[in-house]
């Protein structure tokens, strides 16, 4: 294929999914890695799109309705994610009851928390109460309907489960940070439940990648003032006057 061909490719895929990884764009156009991130310098370089850890993302993602699977979303801004999973989970203290919410950043976190520390977690996220009970971390899942895209819980069942709870803490994930729209998600089920959670928490925060702010998504869970936000990068200051921003560290 050549140069141009696998240009035109790679802007073509971000059009309709707005964000590719570096490794789906190896097996797509069948080049190494090292030619795929040459591609993808050379034409965030030209501004037609950004470059990022582990991939690229659109440049009109300002809005965005479409969600990632999680696999591409684990694929992007990897190194960003480790960051502030490992700022997160010093927050985890003995004895807390934590909810926590399905996505890749939190999933992150996971690697990151002291399983001495007898803490005992709510999810629902598939992939995360497989991994806390891998660890040896007490774990509950909520019940109700699988969303195949991001593997998550949500539904009416998953709804009334929460009203059980009341959680020390909570750390959820989100799709876009405005201090217009606060907190918000493409889906409105999983919007239903993060909204539920977070209600439910005596501290909550949400952990985002400095891509993650002045991004709007359809539907708002929770205003920016209902969570602190743990970031690798606070990319504009302004967002203090309306939270508190805890930025990772990278040791």
């Amino acid at each position: 294929m050549l140069t141009e061909e696998r240009y035109a490719t790679i802007l073509h895929i971000l059009d309709e999914k707005k964000a590719v990884s570096v490794l789906d764009l190896t097996k797509i156009l069948n080049a190494s890695e090292s030619t795929v991130r040459r591609d993808l310098t050379t034409l965030h370089k030209d501004g037609r799109l950004c470059k990022v850890y582990g991939g690229a993302t659109a440049l009109d993602n300002a809005y965005t309705t479409k969600e990632e699977d999680m696999q591409t979303r684990s694929d992007l801004h990897r190194q960003e994610k480790r960051i502030i999973g490992r700022r997160a989970a010093r927050l985890v203290s003995p004895k807390d009851f934590i909810y926590l919410d399905a996505g890749s950043t939190t999933l992150a976190m996971i690697d990151f928390i002291d399983s001495s520390i007898h803490a005992a977690f709510v999810t629902n996220g598939i992939i995360h109460a497989a991994r806390l009970a891998e660890r040896g971390m007490k774990v509950f899942i909520l019940g109700g309907a699988v969303k195949p895209v991001t593997e998550a819980v949500i539904g009416t069942e998953a709804l009334n489960s929460l009203k059980a709870y009341n959680f020390t803490k909570g750390f959820f994930g989100t799709n876009g940070i405005s201090m217009k729209s606060g907190y918000s998600t493409p889906d409105s089920g999983e919007a239903v439940i993060k909204g539920s959670a977070l209600s439910r928490c005596t501290q909550a925060f949400v952990l985002a990648d400095s891509s993650k702010f002045s991004r709007i998504s359809p539907i708002s869970f929770a205003n920016l003032s209902d969570a602190a936000i743990i970031t690798d990068c606070l990319p504009d200051k302004k967002y203090r006057n309306h939270t508190t921003i805890l930025e990772g560290e990278s040791n």
